[in-house]
C-alpha cells in the first residue's frame, strides 16, 4: 500500500487549498495510487471528521470551523454605520462567524435577506472574522417558518402556527438554539428540500405562545418587523435636545390644539380655525394646521434617519405600537404636547364659505399646544356636555373648527370622495393581555374634522412642491381595474343595484351604488364588495392622482412621527424654502424611487401584521365560545367553502365545502357562488347566515364554522337521498351547469 499523508499532513493541505478540497483532489495531491490505499484513505477522512479536525460539505473537504472560499451568504440588516454584515447560509453549530461584506462601485444594490454567492478572505489576526466580496445575488432569505417547537429523539419538529401551513419542519440535532418543548420559535430552512418533511434551523426563541401578549409578538416576528433599536439609533436620540425660536416664525400665540385618540402617545398634529376678518371671504377661514418637525432631529444620513427608512412607519397593535422612531422622539420632543415648546412645519390655509381654498402659506416655526384633547370630549363638548377644561377653549377653538368643518363638508360633497361605510373594530385587552370586548369604533364629526383639515394640508404640500419645482414623494391611488368593476357590477346587479357603465369610471359613480344599498340588508356586501374592488395605494415620486379621494395632487405631510413619506415631504418644504441645511439630501433625492418602494412595502407589511394580530385576538375571544350558535353575512365564496363575517365581533371564519350541504356544490369564479347539483341552492356573498363554531385556533386566528341556516331557513335536503360529500352530481345536473355557464358568459 502506498504511504498515506498523515492527519496534521491532510489537515494543512486542505488549510492551504480551499478551493480543492475533494477526495480526489487529496488523492492527487499526494499521489495516493491503487484501491486499498484510497479504501485507507477513505477511512482516515471519515475519522477526521469524526474527530471534528475537519467538515465536509457537498463533497468537499475544508478545517473545521472554517469557511469555503466561495460560499452562499445571507445578509443581515445594516449596522449603525450602514455598512452591509452576513452569515453564511450552511453552517452547523450555534456560533456561525461574522462576515463582512465590502461593497464596491458596479455591486447591484443589496438589503436585508438577499442570498448572495461571495468570495471570501479571512481577516489576519482574527480567529472567526472574513470578508466578502460579491460575486452575483441570488435572490433572498431562505425560507422563514414560525411555530410551536417540539423536542425530539434527535432534534425536533415545528408545527407552523400560519393558517395555509399544512407541513410540519424537521431540525437536526445543533440546530435547535436549545429550544423548550412547546416554545415559539422562528426558525428558517436549512438546506436544499429533500424527499419528506423541509429541515429547519431555529433562529429565534420567542417564548410561551399561549403567555400575555404574545399575540403581537407572534406577527411582529413573523412578518419580520423591526422593534428593536440598534444602539447607536438610541444614542442618537438620546443626544436631541428642545429646540429653540431661532430662525422660526414664533406661533405660540397661536391656541391650536391636538386631538386625537383618548389612548394616543404621539401627537403628530394641531389645528386652529380663525374667522377671516377680509370682507371680499364672508364666512371664510384661516385653518392652521401645524405638524411635529421630524426633520429637525432625524436628518439625511444618520442612524436615525436610516433606521427610520428602514422601518417605514409605525406599526399598532392593540397591546403595542412598533414606533418608527425611538420613544425619546415620537413620545417626546417631536410630540406636540400640552404647554410646551415644539417645533412644528405650519400651513396656514385660507378657505371660503363653501369650504374651496382660496390660498396657503407655509412656515417653519415654534408652537405651544393649548390642549391635548381626545375625540370623545370634544364631540361632547359640541353636542353640550362641555368639561371645564374645555369651556375656555369652546369659543377661541372648537366652535370655529365645527364652522370651518362644516365648510370643508360642503367641498367634499361636491369633489365626492369614495364614501365607504366600513365600521373599525376596537379590542380592548386586560393588563395580562386577555381580550375583554370586542366592539366597533365610534365615528364623531371630531373625527372628521381632523380628517377633513388633513387632507387639505395634504393636498396644499403636494401643491406647494408642484410650485416650487422640488421632488416629492406623491400618494398614489390608482382606480380599479376592469376586471374587478366588472365582478363589482355583477354583485350589485345581483343584489338588485346598479352601477353606470360605459363611462369614465368617477368616485361619484360608486357612492351612487354606496347610496342605493344604505340601509339594505346589502349595506355591508356593497361596502365590502367595492373596497376589494379598489387597488391599494402607494408612494411615488411620479404623480398619478389619487382616485379614492378624488384629488389630482396628493402628498403625506401631516404625520412624520410615524411615516417616513412624511419626513421627505418635510424635507423637500424645508429645501424648496430655504429653511435649513436639513432638507432634501442628494442621496434623498437619487434613491426616491427606491425609497417609495421601500415604503409603500413595509405598509403593506404593517397592514398584514396588524390583520392577523386582529384575526388572533378575536379567535381567543371567541375559543371560550366553540360550539356556540352566531348570525353573520357572507363575505366570500371559494370553491373549498364559505367565508362568514360574524356580525357580533366582525370577525371573519371558514364554513369548509364539507358543512355547506350533504350534495355536490358547484363553483362558478364568475359570480363568485356555489350552486347545490340536486337542490339548486345558490350560495354568494351578502347571504345572511347562522353558523356554528366548530374550532377556535388563537395561535394562527382560524375560525371554522358550521352552516345552520341560510336566509332564514335550514339548509334543503337533496332531492335524491344519495349525493354526499365528495359525490358529483348526475349527469342531468352537470348538462344543467354547463348550460347556464354558456348562458352567463353569452351575457
Amino acid at each position: 500500500m502506498d504511504q498515506l499523508p498523515s492527519k496534521d499532513q491532510i489537515r494543512q493541505w486542505i488549510t492551504d487549498n480551499p478551493g480543492l478540497a475533494s477526495k480526489r483532489d487529496i488523492v492527487k495531491a499526494f499521489s495516493i495510487k491503487g484501491g486499498p490505499a484510497r479504501i485507507e484513505l477513505k477511512r482516515l477522512l471519515k475519522e477526521m471528521e469524526q474527530e471534528g479536525g475537519i467538515q465536509k460539505r457537498k463533497r468537499q473537504f475544508r478545517e473545521a470551523g472554517t469557511l469555503p472560499p466561495v460560499s452562499i451568504l445571507r445578509l443581515l440588516p445594516p449596522d449603525a454605520a450602514g455598512d452591509l454584515f452576513a452569515r453564511p447560509n450552511e453552517w452547523e453549530g450555534e456560533d456561525a462567524p461574522l462576515i463582512h461584506v465590502i461593497a464596491r462601485t458596479g455591486d447591484p444594490a443589496l438589503g436585508q435577506g438577499d442570498r448572495i454567492l461571495a468570495r471570501l478572505e479571512k481577516v489576519e489576526g482574527e480567529a472567526h472574522a472574513y470578508e466578502a466580496r460579491l460575486i452575483r445575488k441570488l435572490g433572498t432569505s431562505a425560507i422563514r417558518v414560525l411555530g410551536i417547537f417540539r423536542r425530539g429523539h434527535e432534534g425536533g419538529r415545528i408545527l407552523p402556527i400560519d393558517k395555509g401551513a399544512d407541513k410540519e419542519w424537521r431540525v437536526p440535532p445543533g440546530l435547535t438554539l436549545e429550544a423548550e418543548d412547546g416554545e415559539l420559535v422562528e426558525a428558517e430552512q436549512a438546506g436544499p428540500k429533500r424527499m419528506g418533511l423541509p429541515s429547519a434551523r431555529i433562529v429565534a426563541r420567542l417564548g410561551d405562545p399561549s403567555g400575555p401578549k404574545a399575540v403581537s409578538l407572534i406577527a411582529i416576528h413573523q412578518h419580520g418587523i423591526p422593534d428593536q433599536f440598534p444602539e447607536a439609533v438610541l444614542a442618537e436620540a438620546d443626544r436631541a435636545e428642545p429646540v429653540t425660536l431661532g430662525d422660526r416664525e414664533d406661533l405660540r400665540h397661536l391656541d391650536l390644539v391636538t386631538i386625537d385618540p383618548v389612548d394616543a402617545r404621539d401627537r403628530d398634529d394641531a389645528v386652529l380655525a380663525i374667522p377671516d376678518t377680509d370682507p371680499g371671504n364672508a364666512g371664510g377661514f384661516h385653518l392652521w394646521v401645524a405638524i411635529a418637525d421630524v426633520a429637525h432631529y432625524v436628518t439625511p444620513g444618520s442612524a436615525l434617519d436610516r433606521e427610520a427608512r428602514k422601518r417605514g412607519n409605525s406599526t399598532y397593535f392593540p397591546d403595542r405600537v412598533v414606533p418608527m422612531l425611538p420613544d425619546v422622539l415620537s413620545g417626546d420632543l417631536c410630540s406636540l404636547h400640552e404647554a410646551v415648546d415644539r417645533p412644528c412645519m405650519a400651513v396656514c390655509i385660507t378657505i371660503d364659505a363653501q369650504g374651496s381654498k382660496r390660498g396657503h402659506r407655509f412656515t417653519r416655526g415654534l408652537m405651544r399646544s393649548r390642549g391635548s384633547l381626545h375625540y370623545g370630549q370634544v364631540q361632547a363638548a359640541i353636542d353640550g356636555a362641555v368639561e371645564p377644561k374645555l369651556e375656555p377653549l369652546m369659543d377661541s377653538v372648537i366652535r370655529p373648527l365645527y364652522a370651518a368643518y362644516a365648510a370643508l363638508k360642503h367641498a367634499r360633497a361636491v369633489r365626492q370622495p369614495l364614501e365607504l361605510d366600513l365600521p373599525e373594530r376596537k379590542i380592548i385587552l386586560s393588563d395580562e393581555g386577555k381580550v375583554l370586548s370586542v366592539a366597533f369604533r365610534e365615528r364623531f364629526d371630531a373625527h372628521k374634522l381632523i380628517e377633513e383639515a388633513m387632507v387639505l394640508a395634504n393636498v396644499c404640500a403636494a401643491e406647494e412642491l408642484i410650485r416650487l419645482k422640488r421632488p416629492l414623494l406623491f400618494r398614489i391611488h390608482e382606480e380599479p381595474s376592469q376586471e374587478k368593476l366588472d365582478a363589482l357590477r355583477e354583485v350589485a346587479e345581483a343584489s338588485g343595484f346598479t352601477l353606470a357603465k360605459g363611462q369614465v369610471l368617477k368616485t361619484a359613480h360608486l357612492n351612487r351604488l354606496l347610496a342605493q344599498a344604505e340601509g339594505t340588508d346589502q349595506d355591508e356586501l356593497i361596502n365590502i364588495t367595492t373596497l376589494r374592488s379598489m387597488t391599494q395605494a402607494y408612494y411615488s415620486p411620479q404623480n398619478f392622482g389619487h382616485f379614492g379621494l378624488a384629488l389630482r395632487n396628493y402628498a403625506h405631510f401631516t404625520s412624520p412621527i410615524r411615516r417616513y413619506s412624511d419626513l421627505i415631504v418635510h424635507r423637500a418644504l424645508i429645501d424648496g424654502h430655504g429653511w435649513g441645511a436639513d432638507g432634501l439630501s442628494a442621496w434623498d433625492v437619487e434613491n426616491l424611487d427606491e425609497t417609495a418602494k421601500l415604503i409603500s412595502d413595509s405598509e403593506r407589511r404593517s397592514m398584514a401584521a396588524e390583520r392577523d394580530t386582529i384575526d388572533r385576538y378575536l379567535a381567543s375571544y371567541l375559543s371560550d365560545r366553540v360550539g356556540q350558535t352566531f348570525t353573520g353575512r357572507v363575505s366570500g365564496v371559494q370553491k373549498f367553502g364559505l367565508f362568514v363575517k360574524l356580525d357580533e365581533t366582525g370577525a371573519d371564519g371558514l364554513v369548509p365545502i364539507r358543512e355547506v350541504g350533504r350534495e355536490f356544490f358547484f363553483f362558478d369564479a364568475d359570480s363568485q357562488t356555489l350552486t347545490g347539483a340536486d337542490t339548486g341552492l345558490t350560495i354568494g356573498p351578502g347571504a345572511r347566515v347562522t353558523v356554528r363554531l366548530a374550532e377556535a385556533v388563537p395561535v394562527t386566528g382560524g375560525l371554522l364554522l358550521e352552516l345552520i341556516e341560510i336566509d332564514g331557513g335550514a339548509l334543503p335536503a337533496p332531492k335524491r337521498g344519495k349525493a354526499g360529500h365528495g359525490r358529483g352530481p348526475r349527469k342531468p345536473a352537470r348538462a344543467a351547469i354547463a348550460k347556464r355557464k354558456v348562458v352567463r358568459k353569452r351575457r
